[in-house]
């Protein structure tokens, strides 16, 4: 795996020991990127919330591409230490907030992000049920966007927002969503 584009371009990035998490494939992650590019114009100053964080490759690419900071949300022992090594080798500790638990248990807002990206594990519906809970602590800006990446043909329906757009890569689909 590897930076796509911005400050750390073509820079390796490591994945978790094991099988209990999957990876964003570049390709999709470039596929990500470019819709919400499209949208945000920039990620120059962004606060950006990576949650289901695992190596931190959404949050990190963010950062690479201008983003002032990322809060990195990861539960997985070896997904956490994978993330840590990676903002380490980029020397972006700094810029990073990682908290290690579940995002379910994310206490009401203190601040919130501009953008919100979850990759959380596949047909579970984890990402919907986080993205209610988040909205009832106070996480979501109206003008926020929130991409959540699902299994290829997983729905995504949560109360109060509108699916914007949905775009299939490989086994993935990436939905954009909005507050209503």
């Amino acid at each position: 795996m590897r930076i796509i584009a911005g400050e750390w371009r073509g820079r390796a990035i490591t994945a978790p020991d094991g099988d209990a998490t999957r990876p964003t494939a570049d390709r999709t992650r470039e596929t990500l990127f470019s819709m919400l590019t499209s949208r945000l114009g920039s990620f120059e100053g962004l606060f950006v919330a990576d949650l289901f964080a695992g190596s931190g490759a959404l949050g990190l690419e963010a950062l690479s591409r201008g983003a002032a900071r990322v809060l990195m949300v990861e539960q997985d022992a070896a997904a956490i230490r994978a993330l840590r090594r990676n903002i380490a080798n980029l020397r972006a500790q700094d810029r990073c907030d990682v908290r290690a638990g579940s995002v379910l248990s994310l206490g009401p807002a203190k601040e919130q992000p501009d953008l919100i990206m979850m990759d959380a594990p596949y047909d579970t519906g984890a990402g919907s049920v986080a993205l209610d809970r988040l909205n009832r602590l106070g996480w979501i800006a109206p003008s926020a966007w929130i991409s959540i990446e699902t299994a290829r043909g997983e729905d995504v329906a949560v109360k109060g927002f509108d699916v914007e757009t949905v775009r299939h890569s490989g086994k993935a689909s990436l939905h954009l969503l909005r507050l209503r």
